[in-house]
């Protein structure tokens, strides 16, 4: 692991001038109209089927090292996707209506979970829980940069080894993307691995994304120059936030994943209007993602 100074006193007593996530930064990054419609006008979205099945894998993961090391197996690991499924949807009563109330939602809701329980037998393929004791899960981590930029977010797993090296770990129910678009893959655990390094005063040594639907891990090792082109990066998005903001300018950006956005009906790409801004100026961008 790379040591080296911890936050500067300027950026633990600078005023947070705005805070970025980095599902809220890949959202700008994907589509600043998207961006609009999901922090500044806070639009509702359904949830969609594959992403309510990411956050039943990803609780089943979390609780799994619950367990004592040696019944972290396959069976344990299924017996939690009814009780998660359950607590689910006691939080959010409205993913009961994730599949229509008839036979052919009984058909899809089986295949729904069919397809959790393969994530989670191929996720056993990639590494042994009962060798892990993770140091954390599900955890949140903030630092403010000497700009008064707040990073923040969750990160699913970190292990420290008993040499203190450090691993950030994130679970993904997708495949593995292609070699050409492995950087925007990598940018979370960047982002990540920055807040980190900010927090602590050292780089991670390893940044690994496991693709549960597909059984592949991208691995990562950083450096301080990568952080610091991070920190670049992130930071030359906010100011483009902040453009957008003062001008009023939100320009979508169109490509395949417009098939499946919530918004396309009142996207000026395909026909549609945006409503009106809202009325406060000062609205800022959540920390939320």
């Amino acid at each position: 692991m790379t040591t080296t100074a911890g936050p500067s006193a300027a950026a633990l007593s600078v005023p947070v001038a705005g805070s970025l996530s980095p599902s809220r930064a890949g959202d700008f990054m994907t589509c600043p109209l998207l961006y609009r419609f999901r922090v500044i006008d806070r639009i509702p979205e359904k949830p969609s089927p594959a992403a309510v099945r990411g956050t039943l894998v990803h609780a089943v993961l979390e609780r799994l090292f619950d367990l004592p090391a040696a019944e972290r197996t396959i069976p344990a690991a299924l017996e939690l996707l009814a009780p998660q499924w359950d607590r689910l949807l006691e939080e959010d009563s409205g993913l009961a209506d994730l599949f229509p109330a008839d036979a052919d939602g009984e058909a899809e809701h089986a295949e729904w979970l069919a397809q959790a329980r393969q994530m989670l037998e191929r996720y056993f393929l990639l590494e042994d829980p009962r060798r892990l004791e993770p140091a954390e899960r599900e955890l949140f981590v903030e630092t403010v940069l000497e700009s008064g930029l707040k990073l923040r977010g969750y990160i699913d797993r970190v292990d420290v080894a008993p040499s203190g090296e450090v691993r950030v770990v994130d679970y993904k129910t997708g495949t593995a993307p292609r070699a050409d678009f492995e950087a925007r893959a990598l940018f979370q655990m960047k982002f990540y691995a920055l807040v980190l390094w900010r927090l602590h005063g050292t780089v991670p040594r390893l940044l690994q994304l496991m693709y549960l639907g597909n059984g592949e891990i991208l691995r990562y090792a950083p450096d301080e120059a990568d952080l610091r082109a991070t920190e670049r990066k992130v930071e030359a998005l906010w100011q483009a936030i902040r453009r957008a903001m003062e001008t009023g300018e939100w320009r979508p950006r169109t490509s395949r994943l417009c098939d499946w956005c919530d918004h396309k009906e009142r996207c000026p790409s395909f026909g549609g209007t945006p409503p009106p801004l809202p009325e406060v100026p000062a609205a800022r961008p959540s920390p939320a993602g």
